[in-house]
């Protein structure tokens, strides 16, 4: 059972699409997706330079899977008022 702290992230593209994601370490994870190892998102080859806008600590890996899903669901409308701090995080997973 892993009990350490799981995080939402997420990423804005050159194109300003925008990614999102959940891991322990967000430094780690946008390093990968920038292309330094193998692990980074397909989504995102080619789509660079990435930014990190936004990130939040979530708790355990169980409720970061069902805050990136409900952001994933998110319009990009809404996506931009999470990164904005017009929305709470909070509001997506009570």
């Amino acid at each position: 059972m892993d009990m350490s702290t799981w995080y939402l992230y997420i990423i804005r593209c050159s194109d300003n699409s925008l990614y999102t994601g959940i891991t322990i370490d967000v430094d780690r994870r946008l390093e990968e997706h920038c292309g330094k190892g193998k692990n980074g998102a397909k989504y995102l080859k080619g789509r660079g330079p990435l930014k990190l806008e936004f990130q939040a600590k979530i708790g355990d890996r169980g409720l970061a899977m069902i805050a990136e899903i409900k952001v994933k669901q998110l319009p990009k409308r809404r996506k931009e008022m999470l990164i904005r701090g017009e929305m709470d995080i909070e509001e997506l997973i009570d």
